[in-house]
């Protein structure tokens, strides 16, 4: 009886191995499958588009050695984009194009010949040179892409100087001949190019010749308009004496304001 329930306990244990391990079986099975099947699905829907190997600077013409093709899903794609790089190449960055950005035409404009400042002067504008010095170019830390305002003094002597803003908010173009951003360290430059409209323009050229042009360096981020303050009126005094017999009165007239005072003689 003792040897009888051993072995029915045997067969349990046994029956129990075997299931536990088909289920083992079974578990893997089913996960190479779906490993299969993964591997097996079809590609995302992709598609070959241009973007900068490095930080392209503003202004700076575009290198093939800059550009490489990578591929993106479709519906990452910018508006705009490149397939070849020979679309590209020869172009000039009318915005800084930072390492591993796609290119997209609202960024580049075509050099049909010339410089490459003319490419990066907007449309409606003009590019003029102001000659500064060390101190007049903010001490040298002038690059460009900053924004400036454009100041005008004039006066024979030192005690009748005057001045004034003339104008707010400028793009500065180049430095010197440098046009590109790449380094943040004061250089002492002898002209600066500043990217105005056609009267804006006629504005600078008439305060170089009445006398000196200063340039104020502006916060990007300061966009509020200039707004200066209306002077106050001034006020008109008018005296009016009238003479009595023992006494004077004298009446002040202050703009609107009427006072009357009595004095004596």
């Amino acid at each position: 009886m003792h040897v009888m329930k051993k072995s029915t306990r045997l067969v349990s244990m046994l029956g129990v191995s075997l299931v536990m391990a088909l289920g083992a079986a079974l578990l893997a099975k089913h996960w190479l499958q779906d490993r299969l099947n993964v591997q097996a699905a079809p590609a995302a829907d992709t598609r070959s588009v241009v973007a900068a190997t490095r930080d392209i600077p503003f202004a700076q013409t575009i290198e093939s050695t800059d550009l490489q093709v990578i591929e993106l899903p479709h519906h990452a794609i910018p508006k705009g984009s490149f397939v070849s790089i020979d679309d590209v190449a020869g172009a000039v960055a009318t915005q800084t194009i930072y390492g591993g950005e796609v290119v997209v035409g609202k960024r580049i404009g075509k050099n049909l010949g010339g410089s490459a400042l003319a490419v990066v002067v907007d449309k409606g504008k003009r590019a003029i040179s102001v000659r500064v010095n060390d101190v007049v170019g903010v001490a040298g830390f002038l690059l460009p892409g900053n924004r400036v305002d454009v100041l005008a003094s004039k006066g024979a002597a030192r005690r009748d100087v005057s001045s004034e803003t003339i104008l707010t908010d400028i793009k500065v173009l180049a430095v010197d001949q440098i046009v590109s951003p790449e380094k943040d360290e004061p250089v002492i430059v002898r002209a600066v190019t500043l990217e105005v409209t056609p009267t804006q323009a006629e504005k600078i050229v008439k305060a170089t010749r009445e006398g000196e042009v200063q340039l104020t360096l502006r916060n990007p981020l300061d966009q509020e308009p200039d707004v200066k303050p209306e002077p106050e009126p001034q006020k008109v005094v008018k005296r009016t004496v009238y003479r009595g017999p023992k006494h004077v009165h004298v009446q002040v007239i202050r703009g609107t304001d009427v006072s009357s005072e009595r004095v004596k003689e």
